[in-house]
């Protein structure tokens, strides 16, 4: 069995330490806020270095937060990619402001910066530049966009972390970051979780009081915000987790690299693309072939676990019928032929032998 995600071999290879996070949390009551959050903010401030980060609920309230904090006019548009996750563009609609798709570039999946500029008008306020998979955007090109017309730069970075952009953290480049602590990601907790990095010292202190019923100091509501906050055992255990993602992350660059190197030469595939300019983390190693489903039940029988990110593009799902937007030409296309292989610091290089053999036997090579 390969497995495409192994949480429970990630918790007993650092469980004394894990337990002993958790209990401290319970012994001193620390739940909402406290040492433990702060502590974690500062780590991760200096992890993605940025000089703030707000501990949010999740990936999904960061976004939003973020976007309430941007101060945009009411039905703004905003440019997300067309192949993402829906908690990108829902956060978008949510805050009362208007989706508009952008497609992606077809190997690495971030934002097409041609499709960007296809995608602009009068009423654009904001880029979301989602580093999809782990794989930085083209940042440069985006803020080039932005400064020139004057937009708010935000970076989705919730499977990103630890991703680098010509060297510099994503979530320390745009206007403001996001990230998901969901158990699944490359820095996961054990529930829910998210946060906001900002380099604007105003910025973090609106998204604060916002993630905070409007309010910095107990009962001093300067405004109505909401309740979203990074609980003191989540953030324990982040900060616990904080201390082996690099080396979590060089055991997913190999295993890549090792499937970049094997499965080089097989026509009826293609692989993901790393630019030369980017540190890509691999939360998802996706390939494209066009006989996706059955390849994906070939594997499942010979043991090897995977999974499709994402098999409907969004302009195609029903929540956005109303849009009518058909000119993302790769992302409304490729829903049947995208193919996660699993990818992990569970993995050894045995198993990814094992994958890159099985696809191998499957072509008949």
């Amino acid at each position: 069995m390969v497995k495409f995600l192994d949480l429970a071999s990630q918790y007993q290879s650092i469980k004394p330490e894990i337990d002993a996070a958790i209990f401290s949390v319970i012994q001193e009551s620390a739940f909402v806020g406290g040492k433990y959050l702060n502590q974690f903010e500062a780590e991760f401030s200096t992890y993605v270095e940025v000089s703030n980060t707000v501990g949010v609920g999740n990936g999904t309230d960061a976004l939003e937060i973020a976007i309430e904090a941007a101060n945009l006019p009411l039905g703004s548009e905003i440019i997300v990619p067309a192949n993402s996750f829906i908690a990108s563009s829902e956060a978008v609609t949510r805050s009362g402001h208007k989706v508009v798709f952008a497609d992606v570039d077809p190997r690495n999946y971030t934002l097409s910066i041609e499709s960007v500029k296809k995608m602009l008008t009068q009423k654009t306020a904001a880029i979301m530049a989602v580093h999809l998979y782990g794989h930085p955007c083209d940042m440069d090109a985006l803020q080039e966009i932005a400064d020139k017309h004057k937009l708010f730069l935000l970076e989705d970075c919730a499977q990103a972390h630890g991703a680098l952009y010509k060297g510099r953290p994503v979530g320390s480049i745009g206007d403001a970051g996001t990230f998901s602590f969901y158990p699944g990601k490359n820095l996961g907790a054990y529930g829910d979780g998210g946060a906001i990095t900002t380099q604007n010292e105003e910025f973090a202190k609106k998204a604060r009081m916002i993630a905070n019923h409007g309010r910095i100091e107990k009962y001093d509501h300067v405004f109505e915000g909401r309740n979203s906050r990074l609980d003191g055992i989540q953030a324990a255990i982040l900060g616990v987790k904080l201390k082996y993602i690099e080396s979590w992350t060089k055991k997913r660059i190999d295993i890549a690299n090792y499937y970049l190197k094997n499965l080089e030469g097989i026509n009826e595939i293609i692989t993901p693309k790393r630019e030369e300019w980017a540190r890509q983390v691999y939360h998802l190693f996706v390939i494209q072939c066009d006989d996706r489903d059955n390849l994906r039940k070939f594997l499942g029988e010979k043991g090897v676990s995977t999974g499709v990110h994402y098999p409907i593009p969004l302009p195609k799902l029903k929540a956005y019928e109303y849009i009518e937007q058909e000119e993302c030409t790769f992302s409304n296309t490729s829903g049947a032929s995208l193919l996660s292989l699993p990818i992990g610091e569970h993995m050894t290089t045995d198993q990814a032998e094992y994958v890159v053999k099985c696809i191998k036997e499957y072509y008949d090579l």
